[in-house]
């Protein structure tokens, strides 16, 4: 969905290094780490991430995008639960 979308793959390939590559900027960093920590068990958002996210986020924007990002987990954790297998739409455009 990314790369349909105009992010190009060397972001998706370093995402994994979001929060030191120079690829992303602060507010991509800050909205990924929000992901991350909500992705956590235990879900782990601090009041001082929350606080650089207002930096950046209207607060429509910070509802749309923790919408989102429950969403994706929700929807994550359903497949795994169901055993449902990834559709492997990650790999279309990233195989090097």
């Amino acid at each position: 969905m990314g790369s349909r979308q105009g992010l190009s793959d060397d972001k998706l390939l370093a995402l994994a290094d979001y929060a030191v590559s120079p690829l992303f900027d602060e507010r991509e960093r800050v909205a990924l780490e929000y992901a991350d920590a909500m992705s956590r068990i235990p879900m782990d958002v601090t009041d001082e991430l929350f606080s650089r996210l207002r930096q950046h986020f209207s607060d429509d924007a910070l509802v749309e995008l923790t919408t989102v990002i429950a969403w994706e987990n929700s929807s994550s954790r359903f497949n795994k639960a169901m055993q449902i297998p990834a559709q492997g739409l990650w790999g279309c455009s990233l195989e090097r």
